[in-house]
């Protein structure tokens, strides 16, 4: 990333580039993170998108519709629709119809999801705490408290500003 704004800075010595020295290195740790993070999901068929939606299952403890694991999940209904579609062909997640709306599904883990998840998440928090071992403690709080407040104005909650 050094190489690059020194790059941007000959071309463009005028511009300010201090923001991509902190965007592109969340983007790029965003990608080996991911790139990692994914190996043991792809080993057990799953795709991270496919995760985060048992995951959101799991860690909720109680049925969701498929809206509401949109939501969770920061999806399109389009999206969960089809993974849910798939993950339900291959057990992992059942259906169960709104007994006063036919339009209404309620999803839950079965036993094999419930047992995937409870399998691969040891692995992926272990990955992320080597991560960030190089990390002391007040250095990961800081790290956790200024992401947070960038994901809080990204998000555009209330109170955050807007841009």
């Amino acid at each position: 990333m050094a190489g690059v704004v020194r790059q941007w800075r000959t071309v463009h010595p005028e511009l300010d580039t201090a923001p991509m020295e902190i965007i592109g290195r969340i983007n790029r740790c965003s990608a080996l993170l991911q790139q990692a993070e994914d190996a043991p999901l792809r080993r057990a068929g799953l795709s991270r998108p496919e995760f985060d939606l048992l995951g959101a299952l799991r860690r909720t403890g109680h049925e969701l519709t498929p809206s509401e694991l949109a939501r969770e999940t920061f999806s399109s209904g389009a999206a969960v629709t089809k993974r849910l579609k798939q993950l339900t062909e291959r057990g992992l997640v059942e259906r169960r119809g709104d007994t006063r709306d036919r339009r209404v599904a309620h999803l839950r883990l079965t036993e094999a999801g419930r047992d995937l998840v409870d399998g691969l998440l040891p692995d992926q928090l272990a990955y992320e705490r080597t991560v960030l071992a190089g990390l002391d403690t007040a250095g990961r709080g800081d790290l956790a408290a200024l992401l947070c407040e960038l994901l809080t104005r990204l998000e555009g909650r209330p109170g955050a500003a807007r841009f």
